[in-house]
């Protein structure tokens, strides 16, 4: 899978819910700070966003389009993507 191949984890939800679990190895991009941490993003080979739900994540995803990234997978809720983080 592309996450065991060292896909860059973003998880979009806010700090504090980031704070209480998150997929092992992730990050934590809010999803109103996206646009503006793109550099963040440059470089990587495979994107996968994340949160509560996987409706921000979707956003972060249009936004991260938008900009450029063709490589990027909402992979719904952060409990999802950690049963497939090693």
């Amino acid at each position: 899978t592309i996450i065991e191949q060292g896909a860059f984890l973003v998880d979009a939800r806010e700090p504090g819910e980031f704070a209480g679990g998150t997929a092992k190895g992730a990050v934590n991009i809010p999803l109103g700070l996206v646009a503006d941490q793109l550099a963040k993003f440059q470089g990587k080979e495979n994107i996968i966003v994340f949160c509560r739900s996987g409706n921000r994540s979707g956003q972060a995803k249009i936004i991260l389009e938008q900009n450029g990234f063709k490589n990027v997978v909402n992979g719904g809720t952060w409990e999802n993507v950690n049963q497939f983080v090693k």
